[in-house]
């Protein structure tokens, strides 16, 4: 039992405990906080992680190297990307981004309510497929 000392934790500790929180907070904040009022563009999610894994890359790269605190700030700064990106992957318009259609339409249903299906036109398709020459692999 240590009597009258107080302990004092390290410079190094310390700022690496204020990183865990900051990140924590990030990552906390991305999935609680209220979503953007628009959707972000696939395309400029896609930019967002790509950059996240990028500054990953590097951060491995330094870490292979011996340069912990770089590597530190490299890691921070991808997990801080990320948490952006999925915060901003929450967005909700009333419909589909601009330029891009919807991949669950379904078609119109007939009179009776279930969905047209043309038949003929896939006997067709499926006797191209059937006539078809296939090569065997082995």
């Amino acid at each position: 039992m240590i009597e009258g000392r107080v302990a004092v934790m390290s410079p190094s500790f310390a700022w690496k405990l204020v990183l865990a929180v900051a990140l924590a907070g990030a990552i906390l904040a991305s999935t609680r906080a209220h979503a953007p009022r628009r959707s972000t563009p696939g395309a400029d999610l896609r930019c967002l992680v790509f950059a996240a894994l990028l500054l990953y890359a590097v951060g491995l790269a330094a870490s292979l190297s011996r340069h912990g605190a770089i590597a530190a700030g490299l890691y921070a700064g991808g997990i801080a990307i990320s948490a952006l990106a999925v915060w901003l992957s929450r967005g909700s318009d009333s419909g589909p981004p601009p330029g891009e259609d919807p991949e669950d339409e379904q078609p119109p249903p007939d009179p009776d309510g279930l969905p047209r299906f043309d038949w003929a036109a896939f006997e067709r398709e499926f006797r191209r497929y059937e006539r078809r020459r296939r090569t065997p692999v082995a």
